[in-house]
């Protein structure tokens, strides 16, 4: 990454890709067909390599990790109740929000059942990182803080694998961040979104390692909704980053972007959660998956965009456990792509706005081309990033 990407980053070019923006749906056809095209390529790859003995083993130790994980999280909160999940099967957008959203009930007793998830739809495609991605959070995996963070809490479990491989990948740092119950982002102030104590502000933000098993585990709230966009989670994957000697945060500028991405939620869980307060305070509008612009790029009919989810307990009060596997091109940089753009910086004297104006849409504007490293073939220069 060039560090001339974090001087400045003007108000007036976060506020344009802000929620509202419009698209030039010609665009917006060109990024789905690329997407497509490299997501055919990539999956070659991935079924060439999910029957080794490699991935029937780690698939055999993810679902014992996460029926332990769950375990513990019920325990701690003095659940006996059983807990409810959602499963889905494979298909595009419409599909993957439709199927089956009645509760089934399964409990820790299936384990393999509930807790393998949809193994076979784990290609994720990179898209935006929005306007309000901000590089050198703090390493941690609770990023739920004193104020601003009520909500339905959220016990989040990331995994990526290599696509040529199906192998983990360890080490990648993973960033994590998304609008609390209210719809504020932490870490900006700028028009449409100002957060208490502003750039200084890391509530729902934080960044972890991956381990041996290329996993991460954040706990977070639910996000909550704003004008314009479907709700959502933020994840930015970095492979080689370098951390300073406090071990606390990344080096601004090491390493790679490997993946961009967002993960969305069931409109019915949405729903469940939205009843509650604070989120039943908020009176922005509601946008659905189905009308949100990057809902239909992150969907593939390779890529459930919705990750998979237990209940703690009967009542959505008692908290959630999601998973998801993500499927990532290990050699692939995004660094000077346009999806990917940096608002602000955190170090040990607080946040920063970044007013590099040309660091929105990539190093130098530039037009979006493919991510070194990613099969050939030109992908159309990016429609903009809303948050």
């Amino acid at each position: 990454m060039h560090f001339s990407k974090l001087l400045t980053l003007s108000a007036a070019t976060l506020a344009l890709a802000h929620p509202g923006e419009k698209h030039d749906p010609k665009a917006l056809k060109r990024e789905i067909q690329a997407r497509d095209a490299l997501a055919i390529r990539s999956r070659r790859a991935l079924e060439a390599c999910a029957n080794t003995d490699y991935a029937k083993q780690l698939q055999k130790r993810n679902v014992a990790r996460r029926a332990q994980t769950v375990r513990k999280l019920r325990e701690a909160r003095g659940i006996n109740a059983n807990s409810k999940n959602l499963r889905r099967s494979s298909a595009d957008l419409e599909q993957w929000e439709s199927v089956n959203h009645n509760m089934t009930g399964l409990t820790q007793d299936s384990n393999s059942a509930l807790f393998a998830g949809n193994g076979s739809a784990i290609l994720a495609p990179t898209i935006t990182d929005g306007p309000y991605y901000v590089w050198g959070e703090i390493q941690r995996s609770d990023v739920i803080e004193d104020e601003h963070c009520d909500g339905v809490e959220l016990n989040l479990e990331i995994q990526y694998i290599d696509v040529e491989t199906c192998r983990a990948i360890p080490g990648a740092y993973v960033d994590i961040w998304n609008a609390n119950a209210t719809g504020v982002y932490s870490g900006i102030s700028t028009s449409g979104n100002y957060a208490a104590n502003g750039w200084d502000s890391t509530f729902l933000r934080g960044i972890q390692e991956t381990d041996n098993e290329g996993v991460v585990n954040f706990r977070t709230i639910f996000p909550g909704h704003y004008d314009g966009r479907a709700i959502h989670t933020h994840l930015l994957t970095h492979l080689n980053a370098s951390v300073h000697d406090n071990n606390s945060t990344l080096v601004v500028g090491s390493g790679s972007v490997a993946h961009i991405g967002q993960l969305f939620w069931n409109e019915d869980l949405r729903s469940a959660v939205e009843a509650t307060s604070p989120y039943s305070q908020n009176t922005q509008e509601i946008t659905s998956n189905a009308d949100d612009m990057w809902s239909v790029l992150q969907a593939t009919s390779a890529f459930d965009p919705f990750p998979e989810y237990v209940y703690l307990g009967e009542d959505i009060d008692d908290g959630l456990f999601a998973w998801k596997v993500i499927g990532i091109n290990a050699s692939a940089d995004y660094t000077d792509n346009s999806y990917y753009s940096i608002a602000a910086y955190y170090d040990e004297n607080g946040g920063h706005q970044n007013s590099d104006s040309s660091a929105f849409g990539g190093a130098g504007g530039g037009d979006g081309g493919m991510p070194s490293g990613s099969p050939s073939g030109a992908m159309p220069s990016g429609t903009g990033a809303p948050n």
